[in-house]
């Protein structure tokens, strides 16, 4: 990992690419990293999420108020933001 992760900055770099507000993206970032918290590791130590499910996950959440495309586009901003630092990638 090249650098520590800057919420503040994360937020920012996703509502500029999304328009969503900083509460919403706020929400949508906790709920996802409640999800990967109880996310089971494989053999490897390794956890895989489907973007599918964490996505319904996020939507079933009674303060989520927005729809499917902008909870989809804050998790891609996010995505692009850590590969950008050096924080995370996908595997195959």
């Amino acid at each position: 990992m090249s650098e520590q992760l800057n919420e503040q900055e994360l937020v920012q770099y996703i509502a500029e690419h999304t328009q969503a507000d900083s509460r919403s993206i706020m929400l949508v970032l906790k709920h996802e990293q409640a999800y990967i918290n109880g996310a089971k590791e494989n053999a490897k130590g390794e956890v895989e999420i489907d973007s599918d499910d964490l996505v319904d996950y996020i939507l079933g959440k009674s303060d989520i108020k927005l729809d499917e495309l902008t909870v989809e586009k804050i998790l891609d901003a996010e995505m692009d933001y850590l590969m950008d630092k050096g924080l995370a990638g996908y595997t195959d």
